[in-house]
């Protein structure tokens, strides 16, 4: 069974076009956790060629340590592209690829396959680059969230509201007060059990308005409440108040280790009375897990 602290940590996941050498820069030069420089929706289908020579020129730039940050999103599976784009980016060694519209482990198990040849050809060490999974972003999606248990190289696995709602027809994917309809929360929901399922890292999906940021803040507290570890951005200005919401407080670090150390203090026992209330196991596993994605487990 994965601990806590086996699981992938990255608070914030920021998007860069591909296209971009300025944007590239931008975003690998602020604080993201993980940089995603995209050849997917970002980038034109005219404009994919040159996008990978610039991806592949970009990364090959940075030091090896540097590119551990920098990921590559790819085009899917059922398209045209997605040899193309690992064959440009692999040889330069980015720290992970992100996967869009996966249907299923039996993408990532072909991705696999993909990624196992070009590390080979390119003397890289086979299996070392990590792969975060879009997985709600096709309707047949939604029903094989729970089936990346096992599935190699994932770390993190996260979801779609707007390529959602093409698929499904809709004309819209949220409601007058501006939250997620029922079947895009229900997505946001899969992800989070999938993730858990799979024992890695569940990353809310990305907020359209990047102005906004004190609804931000309150949407990355909430779904870290919830269990997730990070959050997509599309916009430098959403980096820090990201990284802030998925960073634990000193008063819940605190709270976390008076948890574990009254259960250390009495071995044994399954649940136990703490300031007018009963804790047991489960609480003593949150507390652990909250430990560990704040360095301390």
């Amino acid at each position: 069974m994965t601990s806590p602290g086996d699981i992938f940590s990255a608070r914030s996941w920021l998007f860069a076009p591909g296209d971009s050498e300025r944007k590239m820069e931008k975003a690998a030069a602020g604080t993201a956790d993980i940089v995603i420089l995209d050849l997917e929706d970002a980038v034109t289908e005219d404009g994919k060629p040159k996008a990978r020579e610039m991806i592949a020129a970009f990364l090959a730039d940075r030091p090896q340590e540097d590119r551990s940050r920098l990921w590559v999103r790819v085009n899917p599976l059922d398209g045209p592209h997605t040899l193309a784009d690992l064959a440009a980016v692999i040889p330069a060694r980015p720290g992970g690829i992100m996967l869009p519209k996966s249907r299923g482990r039996q993408d990532v198990e072909l991705l696999d396959h993909y990624l196992s040849a070009l590390e080979v050809s390119a003397g890289i060490d086979q299996g070392s680059t990590k792969v975060i999974v879009l997985v709600t972003e096709t309707a047949e999606a939604m029903f094989t969230t729970g089936t990346y248990k096992g599935a190699p190289r994932v770390v993190a696995m996260t979801w779609g509201a707007e390529d959602l709602a093409d698929a499904v027809g809709a004309s819209e994917n949220r409601n007058p007060d501006g939250s997620y309809g029922f079947t895009y929360e229900l997505a946001r929901s899969l992800c989070l059990l999938g993730a858990a399922t799979a024992g890695v890292a569940a990353v809310e999906t990305i907020q359209g308005d990047f102005r906004d940021l004190e609804s931000l803040r309150r949407r990355a507290e909430k779904v870290r409440r919830d269990g997730y570890r990070g959050m997509l951005a599309i916009h430098p200005a959403q980096v820090d108040v990201i990284n802030a919401a998925f960073t634990p407080t000193e008063e819940e670090l605190a709270a976390a280790q008076e948890i574990v150390d009254l259960f250390a203090a009495h071995p044994g026992i399954g649940a136990i009375g703490h300031k007018g209330a009963m804790l047991d196991r489960p609480h003593l596993a949150r507390a652990q897990a909250l430990l560990a994605s704040g360095g301390r487990g």
